[in-house]
């Protein structure tokens, strides 16, 4: 019980004690009435002044008074608010600088991604196109100029599949190593003389005799035939053939006497070429216009070819002479007559509008 409660049951027994004593000491004389009433109101006095409260406790009194006095159901929320509330102490928060977006300066990483497309923008390299082995470099002045690449910035080979063999019978780790070196090499004899041979480590390439070189175009025509009825099939998206070689295509791959994708046999081969001429006409041609891209200019040179011969070489060891040998004038050039000629297409059927 708090210190007002026992203040308030002392007051009780203070008042009770003076009745008592009123009532003992009414029974006397009259000659001592006057004493006893001036004991009585010490002893009363001295009740009160035990029981009344200390400056101590000024609180005290008046929730005893909110203890004592009847509630309305209605305040008693309120009441509780006020005695239960919590103390929460202000927390301290960082004041973001006037102008900033809070994202940004919390990420961080938004702001450096800004400052990167400002570069890739203001690069002149990006709109400056270099050949294999070249790299783009600007100068003091912000040009853009090609600098042969350094061979240890290349990626290193993933497996032996990526490797390739050098026309120096050199096995390079990659192909940017083998194009970094020959960029090294740019003006000499040596340089101009060295191209990619062929896809793989270098090996032992047995020799072409006559017989398996003039059966290497029927083997070659069917596989050009094969490979446009593919992308025929397989071009959903339109982007894998034009719509003037799909007219062209599709006459092929339409036709039922077509003479579907297999192993067969040389008599087989050179049997379908001679009965279905016409479909080999357009693959022999579509060949030569996939390969002559830098430059676009009518001729093959051997880098030109060096996407069709690089990887036939391991599996077709005919391929080196074969292209060798169509270069009629050996003037190191393959125009598309000579092309055609090698497939065994006829000059009246060599048609320049045919490379679409």
């Amino acid at each position: 019980m708090s210190t007002v409660g026992s203040s308030v049951h002392k007051s009780s027994r203070s008042s009770s004690f003076c009745a008592d004593l009123v009532c003992c000491l009414s029974a006397p004389p009259k000659k001592i009435l006057k004493m006893k009433v001036w004991i009585i109101f010490l002893v009363c006095l001295a009740g009160h002044a035990m029981a009344a409260p200390t400056e101590e406790q000024p609180m005290d009194e008046e929730l005893v008074a909110v203890e004592e006095q009847p509630m309305d159901e209605e305040l008693v929320p309120d009441e509780e608010l006020v005695v239960d509330e919590p103390v929460v102490e202000d927390s301290v928060v960082e004041e973001t600088e006037v102008g900033a977006n809070p994202v940004q300066v919390e990420i961080g990483e938004f702001d450096e991604a800004i400052e990167l497309e400002d570069d890739v923008v203001e690069n002149p390299c990006l709109q400056h196109q270099c050949k294999k082995g070249k790299v783009c470099e600007v100068d003091d002045s912000n040009t853009p100029m090609c600098v042969c690449q350094d061979p240890s910035t290349c990626a290193a080979a993933e497996g032996q599949f990526e490797h390739v063999c050098g026309t120096d019978n050199k096995t390079y780790d990659t192909s940017c190593h083998f194009f970094a070196a020959k960029c090294a090499l740019e003006g000499t004899k040596k340089g101009h003389k060295l191209h990619l041979d062929y896809i793989g480590p270098c090996k032992d390439i047995e020799p072409c005799m006559d017989n398996e070189l003039s059966q290497f175009p029927l083997r070659m025509r069917d596989w050009l035939k094969n490979v446009l009825v593919t992308l025929y099939e397989r071009d959903q998206d339109n982007d894998l053939l034009t719509e003037k070689q799909k007219l062209r295509v599709k006459k092929i791959y339409e036709n039922e006497k077509r003479l579907k994708a297999g192993e067969h046999t040389l008599d087989l081969l050179a049997h379908d070429f001679l009965k279905n001429y016409n479909m080999y006409i357009f693959p022999v041609h579509w060949q030569f216009k996939q390969l002559d891209q830098h430059p676009a200019d009518g001729y093959l040179t051997h880098s030109e070819l060096a996407p069709l011969r690089a990887p036939l070489i391991p599996m077709e060891h005919c391929t080196t002479r074969f292209f060798e040998e169509c270069d009629a004038d050996a003037d190191k050039y393959i125009a598309l007559e000579e092309w055609a000629a090698c497939f065994g297409i006829k000059e009246e059927d060599v048609d320049k509008e045919l490379l679409i």
